[in-house]
Protein backbone atom coordinates (compact mmCIF):
# COMPACT_ATOMS: atom_id res chain seq x y z
CA UNK A 1 0.00 0.00 0.00
CA UNK A 2 1.29 3.62 -0.68
CA UNK A 3 2.35 5.20 2.67
CA UNK A 4 4.35 8.97 3.63
CA UNK A 5 6.77 7.45 5.88
CA UNK A 6 9.90 8.44 7.96
CA UNK A 7 12.93 5.98 6.59
CA UNK A 8 15.33 7.26 9.23
CA UNK A 9 16.08 10.22 11.80
CA UNK A 10 16.92 13.76 10.33
CA UNK A 11 17.66 16.68 12.63
CA UNK A 12 18.98 18.71 10.43
CA UNK A 13 17.27 18.43 6.92
CA UNK A 14 14.09 16.65 8.25
CA UNK A 15 12.53 16.60 4.60
CA UNK A 16 15.60 14.31 2.89
CA UNK A 17 13.87 11.31 5.91
CA UNK A 18 10.54 11.90 4.26
CA UNK A 19 9.55 8.97 1.92
CA UNK A 20 6.27 8.15 -0.22
CA UNK A 21 6.17 5.04 -1.04
CA UNK A 22 4.78 1.12 -0.45
CA UNK A 23 5.00 -0.01 2.73
CA UNK A 24 3.60 -3.18 4.21
CA UNK A 25 -0.21 -3.37 4.46
CA UNK A 26 -1.87 -3.40 8.32
CA UNK A 27 -2.96 -6.91 9.94
CA UNK A 28 -5.75 -6.67 12.87
CA UNK A 29 -3.91 -8.07 16.00
CA UNK A 30 -7.25 -9.47 17.10
CA UNK A 31 -10.90 -9.10 16.82
CA UNK A 32 -10.79 -6.15 18.79
CA UNK A 33 -8.83 -4.68 16.10
CA UNK A 34 -10.08 -3.60 12.51
CA UNK A 35 -8.64 -1.73 9.65
CA UNK A 36 -9.76 1.85 8.55
CA UNK A 37 -9.78 2.91 4.66
CA UNK A 38 -8.14 6.50 4.84
CA UNK A 39 -9.81 9.28 3.00
CA UNK A 40 -8.02 12.07 4.37
CA UNK A 41 -5.46 12.66 7.24
CA UNK A 42 -4.04 16.35 8.96
CA UNK A 43 -0.61 17.05 9.10
CA UNK A 44 0.95 18.12 12.77
CA UNK A 45 3.84 19.20 14.36
CA UNK A 46 4.48 15.70 15.71
CA UNK A 47 5.29 14.12 12.14
CA UNK A 48 7.80 17.03 11.90
CA UNK A 49 9.66 16.23 14.82
CA UNK A 50 8.94 12.25 14.33
CA UNK A 51 11.25 13.04 10.99
CA UNK A 52 13.64 15.02 13.41
CA UNK A 53 13.96 11.84 15.38
CA UNK A 54 12.74 13.52 18.80
CA UNK A 55 10.53 10.72 20.18
CA UNK A 56 10.71 7.63 18.05
CA UNK A 57 13.88 5.39 19.07
CA UNK A 58 16.04 4.42 16.12
CA UNK A 59 14.73 0.66 16.27
CA UNK A 60 11.62 1.62 15.51
CA UNK A 61 11.66 3.11 11.30
CA UNK A 62 10.45 3.11 8.95
CA UNK A 63 7.68 4.53 10.73
CA UNK A 64 4.40 5.39 8.47
CA UNK A 65 3.44 9.05 9.84
CA UNK A 66 0.35 10.66 10.56
CA UNK A 67 -2.15 10.63 13.92
CA UNK A 68 -5.65 11.72 13.14
CA UNK A 69 -7.43 10.87 10.19
CA UNK A 70 -11.01 10.06 8.76
CA UNK A 71 -12.03 7.23 6.52
CA UNK A 72 -14.26 4.40 6.29
CA UNK A 73 -14.00 1.09 8.39
CA UNK A 74 -14.56 -2.49 7.77
CA UNK A 75 -18.08 -2.44 7.88
CA UNK A 76 -18.44 0.23 5.24
CA UNK A 77 -19.34 3.18 8.35
CA UNK A 78 -17.58 6.58 7.88
CA UNK A 79 -15.88 6.63 10.82
CA UNK A 80 -13.26 9.58 12.73
CA UNK A 81 -10.07 8.19 14.69
CA UNK A 82 -9.09 8.78 17.82
CA UNK A 83 -5.74 9.00 17.30
CA UNK A 84 -4.67 7.93 21.12
CA UNK A 85 -3.23 4.58 22.14
CA UNK A 86 -4.02 3.58 25.84
CA UNK A 87 -5.08 0.55 28.26
CA UNK A 88 -8.83 0.04 28.40
CA UNK A 89 -8.86 1.18 31.80
CA UNK A 90 -7.31 4.46 30.96
CA UNK A 91 -9.61 5.62 28.58
CA UNK A 92 -10.61 8.45 30.67
CA UNK A 93 -7.50 9.72 31.40
CA UNK A 94 -4.87 8.42 28.62
CA UNK A 95 -1.89 10.33 29.86
CA UNK A 96 -2.03 8.58 33.55
CA UNK A 97 -1.29 5.41 31.33
CA UNK A 98 2.36 5.45 31.50
CA UNK A 99 2.53 3.97 27.97
CA UNK A 100 -0.05 6.04 26.66
CA UNK A 101 0.97 7.40 22.90
CA UNK A 102 0.02 8.74 19.51
CA UNK A 103 -0.08 6.36 17.03
CA UNK A 104 2.92 6.40 14.86
CA UNK A 105 4.75 6.57 18.27
CA UNK A 106 4.54 3.12 18.33
CA UNK A 107 2.48 1.40 15.71
CA UNK A 108 2.22 2.15 11.76
CA UNK A 109 0.67 5.92 11.87
CA UNK A 110 -2.61 7.03 9.23
CA UNK A 111 -0.57 8.67 6.11
CA UNK A 112 -1.58 5.28 4.52
CA UNK A 113 -4.23 4.21 2.38
CA UNK A 114 -5.21 1.45 5.15
CA UNK A 115 -4.36 1.65 9.24
CA UNK A 116 -4.94 -0.55 11.96
CA UNK A 117 -6.84 0.62 14.79
CA UNK A 118 -8.65 -0.71 17.82
CA UNK A 119 -12.75 -0.70 17.21
CA UNK A 120 -12.93 0.73 20.51
CA UNK A 121 -11.13 4.23 19.21
CA UNK A 122 -13.31 4.80 16.16
CA UNK A 123 -16.53 7.64 16.28
CA UNK A 124 -18.72 8.32 13.56
CA UNK A 125 -18.07 11.18 11.09
CA UNK A 126 -20.99 13.71 11.20
CA UNK A 127 -22.58 13.76 7.59
CA UNK A 128 -22.06 17.65 7.45
CA UNK A 129 -18.26 17.12 7.89
CA UNK A 130 -16.12 16.41 4.43
CA UNK A 131 -13.11 13.42 5.11
CA UNK A 132 -10.96 16.75 4.84
CA UNK A 133 -12.00 18.18 7.54
CA UNK A 134 -13.28 15.34 9.81
CA UNK A 135 -9.58 14.15 9.54
CA UNK A 136 -8.25 17.49 11.32
CA UNK A 137 -9.94 16.74 14.42
CA UNK A 138 -8.59 14.61 17.40
CA UNK A 139 -4.72 16.10 17.03
CA UNK A 140 -6.04 19.67 17.11
CA UNK A 141 -10.03 20.48 17.77
CA UNK A 142 -9.93 17.54 20.31
CA UNK A 143 -6.86 19.46 22.19
CA UNK A 144 -8.36 22.25 21.80
CA UNK A 145 -11.49 21.40 23.29
CA UNK A 146 -9.86 19.94 26.06
CA UNK A 147 -7.72 23.22 26.76
CA UNK A 148 -10.74 25.09 26.90
CA UNK A 149 -13.26 23.26 28.63
CA UNK A 150 -11.55 20.76 30.76
CA UNK A 151 -8.45 22.19 31.67
CA UNK A 152 -8.76 26.47 31.61
CA UNK A 153 -11.35 26.92 33.97
CA UNK A 154 -12.87 29.39 31.83
CA UNK A 155 -16.16 30.41 31.77
CA UNK A 156 -18.67 32.87 28.96
CA UNK A 157 -17.58 36.33 29.53
CA UNK A 158 -13.65 35.65 30.67
CA UNK A 159 -10.49 36.46 28.33
CA UNK A 160 -7.93 34.49 27.13
CA UNK A 161 -4.95 34.67 24.97
CA UNK A 162 -3.82 32.56 22.31
CA UNK A 163 -0.13 32.43 21.54
CA UNK A 164 0.83 32.18 18.11
CA UNK A 165 -1.98 32.27 16.01
CA UNK A 166 -1.55 30.34 12.27
CA UNK A 167 -1.41 26.64 13.46
CA UNK A 168 -4.28 24.03 13.95
CA UNK A 169 -4.27 23.75 17.22
CA UNK A 170 -4.45 27.89 17.71
CA UNK A 171 -7.26 28.12 14.46
CA UNK A 172 -9.42 25.62 16.73
CA UNK A 173 -9.27 27.32 19.81
CA UNK A 174 -9.88 30.31 18.46
CA UNK A 175 -13.41 28.95 17.03
CA UNK A 176 -13.75 27.04 20.24
CA UNK A 177 -13.56 30.33 21.99
CA UNK A 178 -15.57 32.54 20.49
CA UNK A 179 -18.49 30.02 19.99
CA UNK A 180 -18.22 29.40 23.83
CA UNK A 181 -18.20 33.10 24.35
CA UNK A 182 -14.97 33.42 25.75
CA UNK A 183 -13.66 37.03 24.60
CA UNK A 184 -10.22 35.90 22.35
CA UNK A 185 -7.02 37.55 21.70
CA UNK A 186 -4.56 36.14 19.86
CA UNK A 187 -0.84 37.05 19.07
CA UNK A 188 1.38 36.33 15.79
CA UNK A 189 4.58 37.44 14.09
CA UNK A 190 3.08 38.66 10.66
CA UNK A 191 0.01 41.30 9.92
CA UNK A 192 -0.89 38.57 7.84
CA UNK A 193 -1.93 36.01 10.50
CA UNK A 194 -3.14 38.63 12.82
CA UNK A 195 -5.64 39.65 10.00
CA UNK A 196 -6.61 35.58 9.45
CA UNK A 197 -7.10 35.32 12.93
CA UNK A 198 -9.47 38.26 13.08
CA UNK A 199 -11.63 36.65 10.28
CA UNK A 200 -11.46 33.06 12.18
CA UNK A 201 -13.72 35.63 14.88
CA UNK A 202 -10.97 36.53 17.15
CA UNK A 203 -11.78 39.79 19.07
CA UNK A 204 -8.09 41.42 19.19
CA UNK A 205 -4.37 40.38 17.31
CA UNK A 206 -1.27 41.50 18.73
CA UNK A 207 1.84 41.50 17.44
CA UNK A 208 4.02 38.83 19.34
CA UNK A 209 5.28 40.16 23.06
CA UNK A 210 3.32 43.20 22.63
CA UNK A 211 1.80 44.42 26.17
CA UNK A 212 -1.81 43.37 26.32
CA UNK A 213 -4.77 46.24 27.07
CA UNK A 214 -5.23 44.13 30.29
CA UNK A 215 -3.97 40.61 32.24
CA UNK A 216 -6.40 37.78 30.77
CA UNK A 217 -7.34 34.87 32.66
CA UNK A 218 -5.69 32.04 31.16
CA UNK A 219 -3.64 31.62 28.29
CA UNK A 220 -3.34 28.33 25.64
CA UNK A 221 0.58 28.09 24.95
CA UNK A 222 2.40 25.64 21.97
CA UNK A 223 4.96 27.94 21.29
CA UNK A 224 7.26 27.71 24.43
CA UNK A 225 10.27 29.27 24.60
CA UNK A 226 9.96 32.40 22.15
CA UNK A 227 6.29 33.48 24.22
CA UNK A 228 6.43 31.68 27.58
CA UNK A 229 8.00 35.10 29.27
CA UNK A 230 5.13 36.85 27.64
CA UNK A 231 2.27 34.38 28.57
CA UNK A 232 3.42 34.23 32.38
CA UNK A 233 3.39 38.19 32.40
CA UNK A 234 -0.06 38.51 30.49
CA UNK A 235 -1.73 36.16 33.23
CA UNK A 236 -4.28 38.04 36.04
CA UNK A 237 -3.61 37.09 39.41
CA UNK A 238 -4.74 33.44 39.68
CA UNK A 239 -4.72 32.89 36.32
CA UNK A 240 -3.93 29.49 34.24
CA UNK A 241 -1.80 29.06 31.52
CA UNK A 242 -2.37 25.50 29.92
CA UNK A 243 0.39 24.47 27.91
CA UNK A 244 0.21 21.62 24.81
CA UNK A 245 3.44 22.03 23.30
CA UNK A 246 6.79 23.90 22.75
CA UNK A 247 7.51 24.37 18.78
CA UNK A 248 10.29 26.62 19.62
CA UNK A 249 11.56 24.36 22.46
CA UNK A 250 10.97 22.97 25.82
CA UNK A 251 13.45 24.66 28.15
CA UNK A 252 12.09 28.29 28.75
CA UNK A 253 12.96 30.69 31.57
CA UNK A 254 10.88 29.41 34.83
CA UNK A 255 9.74 32.85 36.31
CA UNK A 256 8.75 30.78 39.24
CA UNK A 257 8.61 34.44 41.44
CA UNK A 258 5.92 35.38 39.48
CA UNK A 259 4.04 31.97 39.10
CA UNK A 260 4.26 31.49 43.26
CA UNK A 261 3.59 35.55 43.83
CA UNK A 262 0.64 35.32 41.88
CA UNK A 263 -0.48 32.01 42.26
CA UNK A 264 -0.44 31.16 38.77
CA UNK A 265 -1.81 28.00 37.74
CA UNK A 266 0.45 25.82 34.98
CA UNK A 267 -1.84 23.21 33.55
CA UNK A 268 -0.15 20.45 31.16
CA UNK A 269 -2.61 19.18 28.26
CA UNK A 270 -2.39 16.27 25.72
CA UNK A 271 -5.34 15.45 23.36
CA UNK A 272 -8.46 14.37 24.66
CA UNK A 273 -10.51 11.45 25.71
CA UNK A 274 -12.68 9.74 23.75
CA UNK A 275 -16.05 10.96 25.51
CA UNK A 276 -14.24 14.70 25.04
CA UNK A 277 -14.11 14.03 21.10
CA UNK A 278 -17.83 12.89 21.13
CA UNK A 279 -18.95 16.20 22.80
CA UNK A 280 -16.49 18.10 20.53
CA UNK A 281 -18.25 16.57 17.42
CA UNK A 282 -21.81 17.28 19.13
CA UNK A 283 -20.25 20.99 20.16
CA UNK A 284 -19.42 21.67 16.15
CA UNK A 285 -22.37 20.44 15.05
CA UNK A 286 -24.27 22.01 17.04
CA UNK A 287 -22.76 25.61 16.71
CA UNK A 288 -21.98 24.80 12.84
CA UNK A 289 -17.80 25.20 13.17
CA UNK A 290 -16.17 23.58 10.29
CA UNK A 291 -12.32 23.38 10.69
CA UNK A 292 -10.05 25.77 9.15
CA UNK A 293 -8.39 24.22 6.40
CA UNK A 294 -5.01 25.56 4.87
CA UNK A 295 -4.10 23.42 2.14
CA UNK A 296 -5.17 20.21 0.90
CA UNK A 297 -2.46 17.97 -1.00
CA UNK A 298 -2.52 14.55 -2.80
CA UNK A 299 -0.44 12.31 -0.75
CA UNK A 300 2.21 11.78 -3.45
CA UNK A 301 2.58 15.76 -2.87
CA UNK A 302 3.47 14.99 0.78
CA UNK A 303 6.99 16.98 0.57
CA UNK A 304 5.36 20.22 0.16
CA UNK A 305 3.00 20.02 2.88
CA UNK A 306 5.78 19.36 4.94
CA UNK A 307 7.67 22.30 3.44
CA UNK A 308 4.87 24.42 3.84
CA UNK A 309 4.32 23.77 7.41
CA UNK A 310 8.15 24.33 7.89
CA UNK A 311 8.12 27.52 6.79
CA UNK A 312 5.62 28.54 8.54
CA UNK A 313 3.24 29.27 6.08
CA UNK A 314 -0.42 27.97 6.85
CA UNK A 315 -3.10 29.30 8.26
CA UNK A 316 -4.68 26.01 9.74
CA UNK A 317 -4.44 22.74 8.81
CA UNK A 318 -2.69 20.76 5.94
CA UNK A 319 -4.41 17.67 4.88
CA UNK A 320 -3.36 14.84 2.89
CA UNK A 321 -5.73 12.76 0.94
CA UNK A 322 -6.25 9.17 -0.62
Amino acid sequence: MKAIYAERSEPRDPLAALHVGDQPAPVPSDHDWTVVSIRAAALNHHDLWTLKGNGLAAGKYPMILGCEGAGVDDTGREVIIWGMECAHEWLGHPARDPEHRLLSDHRPGTFAELVAVPRIALVRKPEALSFDEAGCLTATWLTAYRMLFTKSGLTPGDTVLVQGAGGGVSAALIRLATAGGIRTWVTSRTAEKRQAALDMGADAAFPHRASLPAPVDAVMESVGRATWAHSIRSLRAGGTVVVTGATTGGTPPALLNRIFWNELRVVGSTSGTLEELRKLIAFMERENLRPDIDSVFHHSEAHEGFRRMIAGEHTGKIVFTW
